[in-house]
C-alpha cells in the first residue's frame, strides 16, 4: 500500500512539474518581424527591395497562412500584456523614411490591407534627395495602416562615434539623438513614440539602458533572428529583407518562427559596409 502511494505521488509531482513546462512552449511564441529599407528599384544600394518582390513576398504570407499584426501587438505579446497571438504571425517594418515607402509600399500596403511600422530619423525627412516629406508621413498615418517610430535623429554609427569622442561628449550625443528625436517626431506627427530601431543594429549595455531612461518600452535590432519572449526588451531580433535573398530564403525565414525558441545572443548585428544615410540625403 505505501509503495502504491509513493508510486502515485511520483507520478502527480512529475505530470505537477512538467506543466510549466508545457506553458512555457507553448506560451512562447516566435514572431518574425522583417525589415525593408528602399523599395525604389532606380536608386542602387545594397539594402533594396523591388516593389515587384515586396508585393510576392506579401502575396506567399497571405498564401501561406500568415497573419501580418501591427508591431504594437507582437510588442504587448513579448511584454506579456497580451495573452496570445493569431497563428503565424508576422511584423513587417521599414527603416529610414525612403520616398520609395510612399511612392511604392503605399500602394501594395493599401491593396493587401496590411500594418506596417515605420522607423524614422528626423534629421532627413524633408531634406534628404531620397527621403519622404513631412506631409507624406502624415499622409501615411492618416491611411490607419502606417504606425510610425523612432530611429533615433540622426541615424549614426554609434560604434564609430565613441571611438571620436570623450566619455562625456559620447554621453551627451547618445542622449540627444534618443531624446531629439523622439521629440520631434511627436511634435510632428502628433503621436507618442514609444519604440526605437538601432542604427545598423548596433547597441550595447549602455545604449541600451539609455534608451530606457529616454522612455522608449522596446527597441530591435537587425540581428537575424524570431523576436520571443526570451530576449531583452532593448534588444528584439529583427530579419533585415534584401532583394538578393531568394524566396526560398524568405520563406525559411517565416517557417523559422515555429521553431524552438533560440535564447538571446549578446553579440550586436554588424553594421551595414553600405551606410543608409549617404543614401537618403
Amino acid at each position: 500500500m505505501l509503495h502504491l502511494i509513493r508510486t502515485i505521488y511520483c507520478l502527480c509531482m512529475a505530470v505537477i512539474l512538467a506543466i510549466p513546462t508545457v506553458l512555457f512552449a507553448s506560451n512562447n511564441i516566435n514572431i518574425p518581424i522583417l525589415c525593408y529599407h528602399n523599395l525604389n528599384p532606380v536608386v542602387p544600394g545594397s539594402m533594396n527591395m523591388t516593389p515587384q518582390r515586396f508585393e510576392e513576398q506579401i502575396k506567399w504570407i497571405k498564401q501561406n497562412g500568415f497573419t501580418v499584426i501591427p508591431l504594437k501587438e507582437a510588442v504587448e505579446y513579448l511584454q506579456g500584456t497580451r495573452a496570445s497571438l493569431p497563428e503565424k504571425s508576422v511584423v513587417i517594418t521599414a527603416d529610414d523614411g525612403w520616398k520609395s515607402v510612399y511612392t511604392y509600399m503605399l500602394p501594395i500596403v493599401r491593396k493587401y490591407k496590411i500594418p506596417v511600422t515605420l522607423f524614422i530619423y528626423p534629421q532627413t525627412i524633408s531634406n534628404g534627395k531620397n527621403a519622404m516629406t513631412w506631409d507624406q508621413l502624415k499622409e501615411l498615418q492618416q491611411t490607419g495602416l502606417f504606425d510610425i517610430q523612432g530611429h533615433t535623429y540622426s541615424h549614426p554609427n554609434f560604434k564609430r562615434t565613441k571611438k571620436k569622442l570623450s566619455r562625456p561628449a559620447y554621453e551627451k550625443f547618445v542622449k540627444n539623438e534618443l531624446v531629439s528625436s523622439k521629440k520631434i517626431l511627436e511634435e510632428k506627427l502628433g503621436t507618442k513614440i514609444t519604440f526605437l530601431a538601432w542604427p545598423f543594429g548596433i547597441y550595447d549595455d549602455y545604449l541600451e539602458q539609455e534608451a530606457k531612461n529616454a522612455d522608449y518600452t522596446m527597441a530591435f535590432s537587425i540581428d537575424a533572428k524570431t523576436a520571443n519572449k526570451t530576449y531583452k526588451s532593448m534588444a528584439q531580433p529583427r530579419f533585415m529583407i534584401i532583394e538578393s535573398q531568394t524566396m526560398k530564403t524568405y520563406a525559411a525565414i517565416l517557417k523559422g518562427a515555429t521553431a524552438k525558441p533560440r535564447m538571446a545572443s549578446t553579440t550586436p548585428a554588424t553594421p551595414d559596409p553600405h551606410p543608409e544615410t549617404s543614401q537618403t540625403r
